[in-house]
């Protein structure tokens, strides 16, 4: 019998754009290191096991504090740390690594619970975030690491109620993320994503927008789906899981943007919508008049044009925008940056 109960989270605030933040239009952005390997825990439980997760020349190794490992629930927090940098960045606007924001405004944004046990809930994600150690040698915007790092380096409260909730918090990013945020290594995701009541269901939409992006397919064998999603089931139990979640999926359509198959050993993504696969290729976009770049300087005064014209080349891939005319597109998005400015 089909279960007809949403798999989904409840819309919390049904009454409020959900992304309405301090920055507007701050869409949901990861970084694509911690997309594409297991850094968070799926259990929704203390985690306390360390793992060394290895692929080729790549590892990482991902250690608990006395509070346990950061769980992929946790890695909402980041999440909205790199979208607002993210805003900001797009609006001209310096970022450093250090951020402060409203507490209520991330929980909306994030579609969790803004009762005092959701704040409860926000300070032990910052405690699980902070105490995450990490060793590594995966690059991430264009550096390597081979010492050990937290997932952001402090948090603070700065204000807070006489009914313990948070009003003001601080965050400093560790600088394995602000790399990313710097060098726009980071993918849209989608805002459903936050409804997403699994971890694992989660963790599937991540791998599939890092890997299957808006190709029309990307296949990846069982058993090395279940070590990137940091499962510990066994390969038969890994099945079952992901059998329940495609049968719920053709029930309520609720996973986004991607629909997976298993055939035989692999399991297969595929785009749920036709949209989603006419991205114009990124060699497409060919700027033709020769004087576009002294435009593009004098727009957008102080940036590197040639590695602003690689950020728009791959947001209008992101984004699947069809452009017409690249040259007046990428003018656009010059203006649109502005001046650069340090500080």
């Amino acid at each position: 019998m089909t279960n007809l109960r949403s798999p989904l989270l409840p819309d919390r605030h049904p009454q409020k754009d959900l992304f309405v933040c301090d920055i507007i239009d701050a869409v949901p952005k990861g970084d694509m290191a911690s997309m594409e390997h297991p850094v968070f825990t799926l259990s929704t439980k203390p985690d306390f096991k360390p793992r060394r997760y290895e692929r080729g020349d790549n590892f990482i190794e991902v250690s608990p504090s006395r509070y346990g490992l950061a769980t992929v629930h946790d890695r909402d927090v980041l999440i909205y740390c790199i979208s607002q940098c993210m805003a900001a960045l797009n609006e001209g606007r310096q970022v450093t690594r250090s951020l402060r924001f409203k507490a209520h405004d991330l929980l909306v944004a994030t579609n969790r619970q803004t009762s005092g046990q959701g704040y409860q809930l926000l300070k032990d994600a910052l405690r699980r975030l902070q105490g995450t150690q990490i060793e590594t040698n995966i690059r991430q915007g264009g550096k390597e690491y081979y010492r050990v790092f937290g997932l952001i380096e402090s948090a603070e409260i700065v204000r807070e109620t006489r009914d313990g909730r948070m009003l003001d918090v601080e965050i400093t990013l560790s600088d394995w993320v602000f790399d990313a945020i710097e060098n726009n290594h980071v993918l849209t995701l989608n805002k459903h994503y936050f409804f997403l009541r699994k971890p694992l269901e989660r963790r599937l939409y991540e791998l599939a927008r890092k890997h299957c992006g808006s190709q029309k397919r990307w296949s990846c064998g069982l058993e090395l789906l279940r070590d990137k999603c940091g499962s510990g089931s066994t390969v038969k139990e890994f099945r079952r899981l992901l059998t329940k979640i495609i049968e719920d999926d053709n029930a309520h359509d609720h996973m986004p943007d991607y629909r997976m198959t298993i055939e035989g050993d692999n399991v297969v993504f595929r785009p749920k919508a036709e949209e989603a696969v006419v991205a114009p290729p990124l060699q497409a976009l060919r700027l033709r008049n020769l004087d576009t770049h002294d435009q593009a300087r004098r727009l957008a005064p102080g940036w590197d044009i040639y590695n602003l014209e690689d950020e728009w080349r791959s947001w209008v891939h992101d984004k699947a925008i069809v452009v017409k005319d690249p040259d007046k597109h990428f003018l656009s998005f010059c203006k649109k940056r502005g001046p650069y400015t340090n500080g």
